[in-house]
């Protein structure tokens, strides 16, 4: 069964919206800021900045929404609106409609902040929605609620390769017949004291105090570690012959899944990318395409030391010497490393790449790395061919070996 993409939406660190944040993208805008917040100052947090949403939840959401949702599910509802009217609202039969939407770490404000009323205040001050709000399948839920999905709906958990494998598994539940319309996609919304806390003391995250904008430089022999961000991006997936019997604008087609893991090490890649390497095979096999085929690659490309290059000698392992024509993105040098939500934020960059046929830019990369084999989009978009078919991969990977890559080609 073959599955397109008939919607799309988003909320990120660039924009409220797919239009303003392509925009940004294409422009080559940071929407990494300093904190507006005196986190920093209190807690001793060595990291003071943060990739956080253009768009407050409360400019677009009602009060009862943003009160019983953690922003997690607020920021899925939002890009879930977009989308769904984006694909003209299907009329489909409930039974026949899914939703997958993952987080990678759920609503860890609501829990966090719960626990703190516990402490100051009593149990009895706690809110009677704290564990439907903090669940990590909780934005899957309000997704389901809000179109009226009844064919199911799910929310796998694999870190910062959640989003993309949320798409993979709506992407099977079209092509195996569970389903005709599937809304997919990932959202995180984990700025807050503890996690930055947490990823610094790894030493996962840049450190750039006094130049944000210039902290995720991906590729760069500087870079130092990623950047926190949050937002949420949604596609519709629907069965080709669902699409076009409603007339349904078709803006591109997801053809592969490759999904595989590493076995390696809680949160550092195999040095050798055998896991990742292996995901994009596989998810080419399945599209039935060749490394010549594909023009673009948005990459994972977090910013840190060990993670950019295994990916880059991986992409150029797959491509040899066809390498030298694939256009490569790293777009969370722009908008932060998303967790839970970069997979389905990127996999509508990518979807936008094809459909206007341009690639967009990666910033911050002043110093390339020597060992890079790849054709990086540096600073300004690249167009690319004008006419003719066209397919692209975007690569997720996460903490715990997930890989994740995702074929997708125009209409």
């Amino acid at each position: 069964m073959a599955v397109v993409v008939t919607g799309f939406g988003c909320t990120t660190p660039l924009g409220g919206d797919v239009a303003s944040t392509w925009q940004a993208a294409l422009e080559g805008r940071s929407g990494v800021r300093t904190l507006e917040n005196d986190w920093a100052e209190l807690y001793g947090l060595p990291v003071n900045f943060a990739g956080q949403i253009a768009v407050q939840p409360s400019e677009v959401l009602s009060r009862p929404e943003t009160k019983r949702m953690d922003p997690s599910a607020q920021y899925a509802i939002i890009a879930t609106r977009e989308a769904w009217k984006h694909a003209g609202s299907p009329e489909v039969d409930p039974e026949r409609l899914g939703a997958v939407v993952s987080s990678g770490i759920g609503g860890v404000w609501t829990l966090l902040t719960a626990w703190d009323s516990v402490r100051e205040k009593g149990a009895a001050r706690v809110l009677p929605l704290t564990v439907p709000m903090l669940m990590p399948n909780s934005p899957a839920a309000y997704v389901e609620l809000e179109i009226g999905a009844k064919a199911g709906a799910h929310a796998p958990v694999s870190a910062c390769a959640s989003g993309a494998e949320a798409i993979g598994m709506a992407f099977e539940m079209i092509e195996s017949g569970r389903a005709d319309v599937v809304v997919a996609g990932g959202t995180e919304a984990a700025i807050h004291p503890l996690p930055i806390s947490a990823f610094a003391a790894m030493q996962a995250l840049s450190k750039r105090n006094d130049s944000p904008a210039t902290a995720s430089r991906p590729y760069d022999t500087t870079r130092d570690g990623f950047v926190l961000g949050e937002g949420a991006g949604i596609v519709v997936l629907e069965s080709e012959e669902h699409a076009r019997a409603r007339g349904a604008r078709i803006h591109a087609r997801l053809v592969g899944l490759g999904m595989t893991s590493d076995a390696h090490h809680i949160a550092a890649p195999d040095p050798e990318g055998a896991g990742q390497t292996r995901a994009m095979k596989l998810a080419l096999e399945r599209a039935g395409l060749t490394p010549a085929d594909v023009v673009h690659v948005n990459a994972h490309a977090t910013s840190t030391p060990a993670g950019d290059m295994v990916e880059a000698r991986g992409i150029r392992g797959i491509m040899g010497s066809h390498g030298d024509n694939v256009l490569l993105s790293a777009t969370k040098s722009m908008t932060g490393h998303l967790l839970g939500g970069a997979g389905a934020v990127e996999s509508v960059f990518t979807i936008k790449a094809l459909e206007d046929r341009v690639a967009p830019p990666t910033i911050n990369v002043d110093n390339p790395d020597p060992g890079l084999e790849v054709d990086l989009v540096r600073n300004t978009p690249r167009a690319m061919a004008p006419s003719g078919d066209l397919a692209a991969i975007n690569n997720s990977f996460g903490f715990g070996g997930h890989n994740v890559a995702l074929v997708f080609t125009t209409p």
